[in-house]
């Protein structure tokens, strides 16, 4: 159900405390020819699959990732929080997401 977390270094990631948001950059937006979300960067198109577009519309900059395992948990029986962190790092990694000051 969730994204891959193929290649991703399980030691590193976001805390439970961290509040991120997309970056500037990046808008998060529904493709009507791929029927999909996706997010759109600067010359190229991600497309998600449904639970990357709804941890995506919880990075608002006031939701911490704590807050955002919380509320998919209570849209879904289960919700694995690590895969959450993990995808959440790969996409600040990318510079599609960035962490809101505190």
């Amino acid at each position: 159900m969730y994204p891959s977390t193929a290649g991703t270094d399980p030691g590193g990631g976001l805390s439970t405390s961290d509040t991120p948001r997309l970056a500037r950059h990046v808008r998060l937006t529904f493709c009507r020819t791929r029927q999909r979300p996706i997010l759109q960067l600067p010359e190229t198109v991600v497309v998600l699959n449904g639970s990357g577009a709804d941890i995506l519309e919880l990075c608002d900059g006031r939701h911490t990732v704590a807050e955002i395992v919380a509320e998919l948990g209570a849209r879904y029986q289960t919700v694995p929080g690590d895969e959450v962190r993990q995808f959440l790092t790969r996409l600040v990694a990318r510079r599609c997401v960035e962490l809101a000051d505190g």
